[in-house]
């Protein structure tokens, strides 16, 4: 399946991947570890290179929370040679090894170890971690159990990054991808995890700003992770406009930022949403696009993001309101509602698929849904 990449981020002489696909492959490799526990150490450990801020490292921790298996952060940078081999202690006529408490010992036990800033490192500290990630050991004193997969993950040269050279050695036995930003992958993820809506509205009106890596790299530029920390600034709401400017501004960037407080301006104009899901009667579509986007995103959010036991109720409204919608953007707001497709739907979008009027959406907006849909999983 081919997929539309953010071409400055992508490199064509690297094997390329969005996030999802990066989970797929992930979990292959657990898998493969799960089956043929014996042949843990002929499974390739991958190597994920990416920008700052492209979500290397939450792709891993997110899928061991979903898998529910054990994961282990090794902030690489912070560590010395001697934190990873073990501290010598002379006994009598021989020197014994005390091993870090980091490893996992339980040989039952599955998970991820993730050596994060690989390439941030200088090669003494390279070296130390060959062994373990390489042949899954610590000469005598340790083994890795075989349910654990070894993940490293660092930034590019050309990231503007602290960066150091990897061995060929070391490079020749990872399976090497490229994490790429992937704006239709991070609004499926941000359908489930509470993003703001104003952040998820903005990013589908002005896709352009979700990542960029042309300004002052010194300084705050837009990436997942910023977009990430915007959301949760909005969401304290404790700060005045001139506060918020400075923060979204000082986050992703001055041109990113001033965009985002004007779309903001506009979306703080949008008929209450809440009030909506309450009384579907009171719908009013905006004519302005920017507005648009902001009310569609702000209807997935208020709907999964409310009281449990008025689900049911919110539902009924959300499906209604869709039939008085314009096609696109109802067909918009249903996949975004439904995770961005099948791959991440969970129980509770279900129930929208099953409720007694989604028969009825349908057959408005079907073909709209079936267009976007494809679009949405092979963008």
């Amino acid at each position: 399946m081919t997929r539309n990449r953010n071409r400055r981020d992508s490199n064509p002489t690297q094997v390329s991947a969005a996030p999802g696909e990066i989970r797929e492959l992930l979990q292959h490799q657990l898998r493969q570890l799960e089956a043929f526990p014996e042949r843990a150490r002929e499974i390739a450990p991958f190597m994920l290179w990416g920008a700052p801020g492209v979500g290397k490292s939450s792709i891993v921790r997110e899928l061991c929370a979903d898998l529910e298996i054990g994961f282990i952060d090794i902030r690489l940078a912070q560590m010395d040679p001697v934190d990873i081999r073990g501290l010598p202690v002379p006994r009598e006529a021989c020197v014994e090894w005390l091993l870090s408490s980091l490893w996992p010992r339980d040989p039952g036990s599955r998970g991820i170890l993730l050596f994060d800033e690989l390439t941030a490192v200088d090669r003494s500290l390279q070296v130390a971690v060959y062994e373990l990630i390489l042949d899954r050991r610590l000469g005598t004193l340790y083994e890795v159990p075989p349910g654990w997969l070894m993940v490293a993950a660092g930034n590019r040269a050309t990231d503007a990054a602290v960066t150091t050279t990897m061995s060929s050695a070391l490079a020749n036995r990872f399976c090497h991808l490229e994490v790429i930003p992937d704006l239709q992958d991070w609004l499926a993820w941000a359908a489930t995890a509470g993003i703001h809506p104003d952040v998820t509205g903005f990013l589908r009106f002005r896709p352009e700003c979700f990542h960029d890596m042309e300004g002052d790299l010194e300084r705050g530029w837009p990436s997942a992770r910023s977009w990430d920390r915007v959301s949760q600034m909005l969401h304290c709401g404790e700060l005045s406009e001139r506060g918020m400017e400075l923060m979204v501004c000082g986050l992703v960037g001055l041109g990113a930022g001033r965009e985002f407080m004007g779309f903001m301006e506009w979306s703080s104009q949008i008929p209450d949403v809440e009030r909506m899901l309450a009384n579907p009667r009171e719908f009013e579509f905006p004519r302005r696009a920017d507005q648009r986007h902001a009310l569609c995103s702000a209807l997935v959010y208020y709907l999964w993001n409310g009281p449990a036991e008025e689900l049911d109720r919110r539902i009924d409204a959300f499906v209604e309101i869709g039939k008085h919608m314009p096609s696109d953007f109802a067909a918009m707001t249903m996949i975004d509602a439904l995770g961005g497709g099948s791959t991440r739907m969970d129980e509770r979008a279900l129930k929208l698929i099953e409720h007694p009027e989604y028969n009825a959406w349908t057959r408005i907006h079907g073909e709209a849904f079936d267009r976007h849909r494809r679009e949405a999983l092979a963008a």
